[in-house]
């Protein structure tokens, strides 16, 4: 059996590309850029809570380092470095080698290095810290948005929730709906070229990774405004179009998780840079509401004759309840 030096010997060095020194020793030494700043964020995904037991190795490879580069693009900051720690229930090399793929096909993508990182034997866990350099005065965050801004998505909320949903027993997907929707939660595309370019243009920006509403919700809390969210603006993927449950499909529009869709607010005469910005990147971004001078924090999602809606969830919190998030 293989030991835990063997282990990250074999699988996670690297000769190093950008990083003074990389895995191997007590840390890893990178070199500050001139004129930017870290931008560092962690995640972890854990079995029976982020991902079912038995679960696509080289899937969530490429999904533990994707939500963590979700995290830079909704601060356009350009990936650079990952550490990684792993837990594993035993040393099996064939979950290893698919796990790797996943992972580093990913990171060659995004020009990411692996720097460091931990292994160790217990309940099967993934955490990743990301590192990404930002101009400090470019960053975007959560706390710009002002009343008069629009408020936009990136892509469509929901399909990974729907996916969820049919694995859970909850409704029936197939064919191409099926195929949509599992690989937009299995192998979500982290939106960086679209944080990058979003600098001097979007107020505001976040990850929706817990559900558009709860998400939206912390912009509108740290910018000390209200947003309105128009329901019938909201874009829909033809799967989630479908679904003739029509309770749950707006549940996985406005409080699943897992989309890792950027949400911005602009300036309203910036419309025509974000359209173009859309159109030079090839993406879909929608105007789907408005930031007000209302109650900070609030969101209030408008029907068609622009009556708030009732909404049952909003979003999805570890220790606040709500559906399970095992993918």
């Amino acid at each position: 059996m293989a030991s835990e030096f063997d282990i990250i010997r074999r699988y996670f060095t690297r000769p190093v590309k950008r990083a003074l020194l990389g895995v191997g020793d007590d840390c890893a030494l990178v070199a500050p850029e001139a004129g930017a700043a870290f931008a560092v964020s962690t995640d972890m995904l854990v079995e029976g809570r982020h991902f079912l037991a038995g679960a696509d190795a080289a899937q969530l490879g490429h999904k533990a380092l994707a939500v963590n580069l979700s995290d830079l693009a909704a601060m356009g900051a350009a990936p650079r470095y990952a550490t990684l720690a792993l837990a594993l229930p035993a040393a099996d090399e064939r979950w290893l080698e698919q796990f790797t793929q996943g992972f580093f096909r990913l990171a060659d993508a995004f020009d990411v290095e692996l720097i460091g990182g931990d292994t160790t034997r217990g309940p099967r866990t993934i955490s990743i810290t990301v590192l990404g350099a930002v101009p400090p005065e470019q960053a975007l965050r959560r706390g710009g948005a002002r009343a008069g801004d629009d408020l936009w998505l990136s892509g469509a909320s929901g399909d990974a929730a729907l996916a969820l949903a049919h694995l859970e027993g909850r409704v029936q997907l197939s064919g191409a709906a099926l195929a949509h929707c599992l690989a937009r939660l299995h192998a979500p595309v982290p939106c960086v070229r679209l944080g990058l370019a979003l600098r001097g243009i979007a107020s505001s920006a976040i990850d929706v990774s817990d559900g558009l509403v709860a998400d939206v919700g912390h912009i509108a809390e740290c910018s000390g405004v209200a947003v309105d969210l128009r329901y019938a603006a909201l874009p829909r993927s033809r799967a989630l179009r479908a679904c003739a449950d029509a309770r749950l499909a707006q549940e996985c529009l406005l409080a699943g998780g897992d989309d890792y869709e950027l949400a911005f607010t602009a300036a309203a005469p910036a419309r025509s840079r974000v359209e173009a910005l859309a159109a030079g990147l090839g993406l879909t971004l929608t105007r789907i509401g408005s930031v007000a001078a209302g109650a900070p924090g609030l969101v209030s999602v408008l029907d068609a004759a622009g009556a708030p809606m009732r909404l049952e969830r909003r979003g999805y919190d570890h220790f606040g309840g709500g559906e399970s998030a095992a993918t």
